[in-house]
């Protein structure tokens, strides 16, 4: 009778153990977020090229390509109508199908 009931012990702990391992297996794999890389020049290039861009016709436009500018020269002139001789690499930079200026 003790052998039996030994028996029945142990393989009902044997039961209950797998269940659990197979329920704590199907659960999702949680693991850490990867780390935001913020961009250094994100708020910087936002708010200089809202000023640049506050008097453009075509304000999208203007937007896109005064970041692209702002991101790859790290400075957009000072507002709508400052010259663009305020930061040299803006005003050099050229369309490569057109050569025409890039920066607004």
């Amino acid at each position: 009778m003790k052998l039996s009931f030994a028996t029945l012990m142990l393989l009902s702990l044997l039961l209950i153990s797998s269940s659990f391992l197979q329920f704590s297996m199907a659960l999702p794999q949680t693991s850490a977020p990867a780390p935001l890389t913020k961009d250094p020049l994100q708020g910087f290039c936002d708010y200089k090229c809202n000023v640049r861009c506050a008097e453009a016709g075509y304000k999208e436009r203007c937007l896109q390509y005064c970041d692209i500018c702002c991101r790859d020269c790290k400075c957009v002139p000072s507002g709508p109508r400052a010259p663009k001789s305020e930061c040299p690499c803006y005003e050099k930079k050229k369309n490569s199908h057109n050569n025409k200026p890039k920066c607004p």
